[in-house]
């Protein structure tokens, strides 16, 4: 176990072989045949997970320190890297050979808000159900994968591993990947160099090898107030914002009319979206301030930071004309977050090694946003893949069924061949 100063392997395509050819002997077998689960089990691991409430607006650090304790007592060394601000952490840890390369196995330990949904089960007590399904915030989205990679460290600890096994554990990913930014930077600090990353978000254990990426941008509008009877000597902050929200507008247009399709995903072009604004204090007030906030999923093919860069341009062609009135107006733009598109290939290694754990032929494109494509840019091959469907995440009443959780044993087990 060696978290930091890995020696380098001394034949490194020996990996990608091993990689691509070595779960072939599954031969789809791991799919229906789910493996003994071992002390604690996935499901009792599930349960410990789901108590902690990991909202992304609270800390995770009971949840992190619970699972490096519980690594700790199974002889494997971890390293837990805080925020700025000490409130959260994300965890890495490496079981095998002190070798490079070696797979990454990602989840977030963040979940998610519960506020104002209507749930029949305790979101933060694991509920298991006639219907084969275990209920609770994050057990598909994506705590149940966690689990069942804890579950797996006795027999990835009594195994022969040709390469070694890595945990990479994050927070905030649901409020824009933050976390993995820095986590994937300590990575490398600490000479870790898989070869590839398997991200367990919920795809009903399909390998996903694409989805797009989310920009998410604010701007606020200074103009300058007056009242309602004198707009000449006045810049309408509302009105200037409104001008930018329609220029967003006609970019979504114009990608659904326009833009070539990337046949696969629910929506097949790119889209744009204004999700809040804000602005004014009364009837009768040219408003001085106004703020809005939009977004952008592009395609893998396009690029989103030429579609902020329109949005600049459009809002600087504005300013000269506010400025006349009011030397001070203008607009000011915030990144909220900036996750990449994730775009892997059919043909790539980790992904014929996703399908032949999972005992998939084919694979899919997943419309929502990921981890992958941070990995993915720092050179990692990446395939998306685990237990649960987007469609129970987030919702209330979430849940991962029993079956999924088999599935996705069966596909941890395999990695130990």
């Amino acid at each position: 176990v060696a978290p930091r100063g890995v020696k380098r392997h001394h034949n490194f395509a020996s990996d990608i072989r091993l990689l691509a050819l070595r779960p072939a002997a599954c031969d789809g077998a791991c799919m229906s045949a789910p493996v003994p689960r071992s002390a604690p089990s996935s499901i009792e691991m599930l349960k410990r997970l789901v108590a902690f409430d990991t909202t992304s607006r609270n800390s995770n650090l009971e949840l992190i320190q619970y699972i490096q304790g519980y690594l700790r007592d199974h002889g494997v060394k971890s390293t837990l890297v805080p925020n700025e601000e000490g409130t959260k952490a994300n965890l890495y840890a490496s079981i095998g050979p002190e070798v490079e390369g070696g797979v990454v196995l990602s989840g977030h330990t963040d979940v998610v808000p519960v506020d104002g949904q209507a749930w029949v089960t305790d979101p933060w007590t694991l509920s298991e159900k006639p219907d084969g399904n275990l209920y609770g915030r994050g057990t598909c989205d994506m705590k149940g994968f966690i689990a069942t990679c804890l579950s797996h460290v006795p027999a990835f600890q009594n195994a022969r591993l040709k390469v070694p096994m890595h945990f990479a554990f994050s927070y905030d990913e649901e409020v824009g990947c933050f976390g993995v930014k820095e986590l994937i930077a300590d990575l490398r600090d600490a000479g870790i160099k898989p070869l590839a990353c398997i991200v367990g978000e919920p795809t009903l254990m399909v390998p996903a090898i694409a989805h797009k990426g989310v920009y998410r941008y604010k701007c606020c509008v200074r103009g300058k107030e007056a009242h309602s009877s004198l707009t000449p000597h006045s810049v309408n902050a509302i009105e200037m914002a409104a001008r930018v929200v329609g220029r967003v507008r006609d970019m979504a247009e114009g990608f659904e009319q326009h833009e070539p399709r990337f046949e696969g995903f629910d929506v097949p072009f790119s889209t744009a979206s204004v999700g809040q604004f804000h602005g004014g204090i009364a009837d009768n007030v040219v408003p001085r301030d106004a703020e809005f906030r939009y977004e952008f999923r592009d395609l893998p093919t396009a690029n989103a930071a030429q579609m902020q860069a329109e949005v600049l341009a459009y809002a600087k062609s504005l300013e000269p004309a506010m400025k006349k009135v009011a030397p001070d107006a203008g607009f000011g733009f915030e990144t909220i977050c900036e996750i990449p598109s994730f775009l892997g290939s059919k043909d790539d290694p980790v992904t014929r090694l996703a399908q032949e754990l999972s005992g998939e032929k084919g694979t899919t494109l997943v419309a929502f946003g990921t981890e992958a494509g941070l990995f993915k840019n720092a050179g990692i091959s990446t395939v998306v893949c685990g237990p649960g469907s987007i469609q129970q995440a987030h919702q209330p009443d979430e849940y991962v069924s029993l079956e999924q959780l088999a599935r996705c044993e069966a596909f941890i087990a395999g990695l130990r061949r």
